[in-house]
């Protein structure tokens, strides 16, 4: 089951979330993009602060720490000392009460925020910017922890937690800790009904369906001859997803596949 006994408030800070319009899976145009979605539970989006830049300096205290339907992680609603309220990912070990610091000048304690130039080697960190001032992108789901290795010249060596090592310039940003809520990864989903509340629609196998309906579909009785395929043809089940020639492979150090 899902541990909410850290929570230390139900209802989100209503000046902090916007509404949610549902898609279905349904781009501009109206048609379906991401296939089984549709349904599930209302939600309200809460306004995560993922840049930390404006604060610098200005010292925040966590007045509580709450779930969020929109991820798999905790958020923190923390309260600076010039009145305003943010809300920030929660690593683990960030309590109600304690204190944080964003910016070069911080320290390097939990939750606090600050450029890889500034962050001791070895240390475990979130919430990883890509670009500086972009906002942080890498390791912010449930449980996510990456660790910055090295430092050479303009870049930092940060190991993901897929297992890839990544070239990240130093004037970017990190999150002390790892994200919170790490037994996410045990929560069994139990029945059909919670997919539903997910917004999960039921999934029909390839190979139950009719030629004309799907690339593996047909054959008389069971089948494994089919070459594992999406709907629309693509090779499935270990082909690659990354275009050649990306912009981010000349800063990809390892990469997260074994050779």
């Amino acid at each position: 089951m899902a541990d909410f006994s850290g929570l230390t408030k139900k209802r989100p800070e209503r000046s902090l979330t916007e509404s949610l319009a549902e898609t279905g899976g349904r781009n501009a145009h109206g048609r379906i993009t991401s296939r089984l979605r549709g349904g599930g539970h209302r939600r309200r989006y809460r306004l995560i602060d993922w840049r930390r830049t404006d604060k610098d300096g200005v010292p925040g205290k966590v007045v509580a720490i709450e779930y969020d339907p929109n991820r798999s992680a905790r958020i923190a609603l923390v309260q600076y000392a010039d009145g305003d309220k943010r809300y920030v990912l929660a690593p683990e070990g960030l309590v109600v009460g304690a204190r944080i610091v964003d910016g070069p000048g911080a320290e390097p304690d939990v939750g606090n925020c600050m450029p890889l130039a500034n962050i001791p080697l070895g240390l475990t960190i979130h919430n990883v910017e890509l670009r500086p001032g972009k906002g942080g992108q890498l390791a912010r789901s449930a449980g996510a922890a990456a660790r910055l290795m090295a430092r050479e010249d303009e870049y930092a060596h940060v190991l993901l937690p897929s297992g890839e090592v990544r070239m990240v310039h130093v004037s970017c940003r990190a999150t002390i800790g790892q994200v919170s809520n790490v037994d996410h990864r045990l929560v069994a989903i139990g029945k059909a009904g919670r997919s539903r509340w997910l917004g999960i629609r039921p999934r029909t196998r390839g190979m139950a369906k009719n030629p004309v309906d799907h690339p593996m579909g047909g054959g008389s009785g069971r089948s494994k001859g089919h070459r594992p395929e999406s709907p629309t043809g693509v090779p499935a089940k270990g082909g690659k997803t990354r275009r050649p020639r990306a912009a981010s492979t000349p800063f990809i150090v390892r990469g997260r596949k074994k050779r």
